[in-house]
């Protein structure tokens, strides 16, 4: 980004298809978010949009509208995500684009899920994610079936949210794209005990616990590997929730504030704010 000159660079969108500029912002936004940085993940995020409108390149404003839907998941904001996917869609349709428009499509369907349309919902993110991998587009994939199995679990359909997130591991193990990694391992956990809550005879609650905890350890240890606290903060919730119903209320504490404790911005994103009501639940017992 340093490297870059609008007026020099965007002859690369005739040479390439893409500003360099708006792809290279774009990407640092999500690697911010990754890092533990929302706002400034968002800022970078809306300065891919800013240069993409500017020089009115199509293609490249398609990519940040998308790019920029997943980064308002990540953040839990699903009217946003759903305002993004919705201008990617137009767009798409109108320019030619069926890429970005089976992934608008997806994340939309993200959106009214999140929103309580699940039905409907599902039925969007299955459009979108067959027709993204029609056209022959594996990146990405772990993604897209994270968000879905989070989906079915929303509605209550956790085993088949467990084998999403299955085949979103085997993706990982054979292609190696690990930027989701850990929130697939925290996502096994959160299913586990979904799952278990939908059977009479689930397995034994020792068992099942050793399970679930197992995942939100292999969470933790991937995103401190990574260096990427905002999946290590979602990880150290889902334990710390266990840990409480286990009555492990001071170790749950302990570990879910050192992890918030680093922040320093983004206190009123939905991941935080939860966080620290479930740090202030744990401290009031």
């Amino acid at each position: 980004m340093s490297l870059y000159d609008p007026q020099q660079h965007h002859s690369h969108v005739f040479l390439y298809g893409e500003d360099p500029g708006v792809v290279c912002l774009s990407y640092a936004a999500m690697a911010l978010w990754s890092q533990g940085y929302p706002d400034q993940a968002l800022t970078r995020m809306h300065a891919a949009l800013t240069l993409a409108q500017e020089h009115t390149q199509r293609f490249s404003l398609a990519r940040a509208l998308v790019l920029g839907a997943i980064l308002h998941q990540f953040r839990w904001e699903g009217h946003l995500v759903q305002e993004r996917a919705e201008a990617a869609i137009t767009l798409s349709t109108e320019q030619g684009f069926p890429h970005w428009l089976a992934v608008g499509t997806f994340l939309r369907g993200w959106a009214l899920a999140a929103q309580g349309q699940g039905a409907e919902g599902v039925a969007q993110m299955h459009q979108g994610l067959a027709a993204r991998r029609a056209a022959g587009a594996e990146l990405g994939r772990p993604l897209l079936l994270a968000l879905l199995a989070e989906a079915y679990r929303g509605m209550g359909q956790a085993e088949e949210g467990l084998a999403l997130v299955a085949e979103a591991l085997a993706v990982v193990n054979n292609n190696g794209e690990r930027h989701w990694e850990a929130e697939l391992y925290r996502l096994k956990g959160e299913q586990l005990l979904a799952q278990a809550g939908t059977r009479r005879k689930a397995k034994g609650k020792k068992q099942l616990w050793g399970e679930v905890e197992a995942c939100c350890h292999q969470a933790l240890d991937i995103a401190r590997y990574q260096q990427a606290k905002s999946w290590e903060l979602r990880a150290a919730m889902s334990l710390s929730r266990l840990w409480q119903r286990q009555g492990q209320r001071n170790a749950a504490y302990e570990l879910l504030a050192e992890v918030y404790g680093w922040f320093t911005e983004g206190f009123d994103t939905a991941n935080l704010q939860e966080a620290k009501a479930l740090l202030d639940e744990l401290r009031s017992h």
